[in-house]
């Protein structure tokens, strides 16, 4: 089997044109934000004496996030990304500073503590602020291992996650690929407004794909190929090449049914999950009587229109793709039941794109995830010949993007 790596590779980390944004504030509540000592003013996010950090209930990955802020004479805020959800953002992820460093107080900064740049790692250029109390225009860029921020139109820092993760050790946060985004306070009365988030998929060499023979199954901006039903269209919702779920309504099916196939796809959980103990599951697909506590997220890939022969996308000790509807049924011969076991958990951790190819032929299923086989020839007695696909609703805000199938 060739590798999910070999088929999918990755391309330079190219921005659309003109990406379409989508507002993280809407102008009037804090609606979508966790925090304390922050207020909704004119259409601003201000901060009080009492704000520290304001988070987004969202996680994001790759993605670009424009927005508007005012600072008073001293002002000190930042813009945490990648962010845990606990602790310093500045650790537990990265902080941009949000600073008047024109200001006589700070008059002996440290290079990195500048506006803009990536606290205590990467020092931003100077001179590009406005006046103190006018609106300055931001945009940090978000792309892999790459940081970009951008400062009223000029690039003002620029930083490699990688580089700077073998540079900086001990520094937690840079090693990280997705989190919360932060309003960082300091009881400053720094003010934000017209914050706006376009969200990017992992890029993908569709050149490469195309010539193995897969045709899309999500083309990046529509559901053609996919049966809209109900109020689909409010749930799943098509964005930059990129699938949203707000884990709310039904399933999504494909509009085309599937014999023997290959699917490759791109996904990862959009939001954290309530922490809950799941057992842990031994490689024979065997309950080990052991539970560990975890954050509840669940989704999956329904093959051949059954959910019976569902290939499990979730945050259970065991891992992404084993088959409940077959690991669970008693009345199965153990090796049946061991097969759709994965043999190692390969899911990256939440909030990261993970990259899987699944294979149907026959009754014979092979799962890759993240490059690494999980399930290998496993056998689905009684699974139908022919069926839909479909992505699954279990209520966890989940993207997809890169949906590319090969019927074989």
């Amino acid at each position: 089997m060739r590798t999910l790596t070999s088929l999918l590779l990755l391309a330079g980390l190219a921005v659309a044109a003109e990406p379409s944004f989508r507002p993280i504030f809407d102008g009037k509540t804090l609606e979508g934000w966790k925090g304390e000592g922050y207020i909704v003013e004119d259409g601003a996010i201000v901060c009080t004496p009492k704000g520290r950090n304001l988070m987004t209930e969202r996680i994001y990955s790759n993605y670009l996030l424009d927005f508007e802020f005012k600072l008073p004479p001293g002002g000190n805020n930042g813009v945490g990304i990648h962010y845990t959800g606990e602790g310093d953002p500045a650790y537990n992820g990265m902080e941009i500073q949000v600073l008047d460093d024109t200001a006589e107080k700070y008059k002996d900064l440290k290079d990195y503590q500048f506006h803009g740049s990536i606290y205590t790692m990467v020092p931003a250029k100077k001179g590009h602020l406005k006046p103190v109390g006018e609106w300055n225009q931001q945009r940090i860029t978000v792309l892999g291992d790459t940081v970009k921020v951008e400062l009223n139109g000029v690039t003002i820092t620029e930083g490699n996650l990688a580089e700077l993760a073998k540079e900086h050790p001990k520094h937690r946060g840079v090693r990280r690929r997705a989190g919360h985004i932060a309003l960082c306070g300091h009881g400053d009365r720094v003010s934000f407004r017209n914050l706006q988030i376009a969200e990017m998929p992992l890029p993908a060499n569709e050149e490469s794909v195309r010539k193995e023979g897969f045709k899309q199954l999500f083309d990046g901006f529509t559901l053609n190929r996919w049966r809209v039903e109900k109020d689909a269209k409010e749930h799943w919702v098509p964005v930059n090449g990129v699938l949203t779920y707000d884990g709310k309504g039904t399933h999504l099916w494909s509009e085309q049914s599937f014999k023997d196939f290959t699917l490759v796809f791109d996904w990862r959980w959009a939001a954290p999950g309530p922490m809950m103990d799941r057992p842990i599951i031994g490689r024979d697909g065997n309950d080990t009587g052991q539970k560990v506590r975890v954050q509840e997220l669940d989704s999956g890939i329904y093959l051949r229109g059954k959910p019976e022969s569902q290939v499990n996308l979730w945050n259970w000790p065991v891992g992404s793709g084993e088959v409940w509807g077959y690991r669970t049924n008693n009345n199965l011969p153990a090796e049946i039941r061991a097969g759709v076991t994965p043999k190692v958990k390969a899911d990256r951790p939440v909030g990261e794109w993970n990259r899987m190819m699944i294979t149907m032929k026959g009754d014979k299923l092979w799962v890759a995830l993240n490059g690494l086989a999980v399930i290998e020839e496993a056998r689905l007695p009684g699974v139908a010949p022919e069926g839909p696909i479909a992505l699954q609703h279990h209520g966890s805000k989940i993207d997809f993007a890169n949906i590319w199938i090969k019927e074989l």
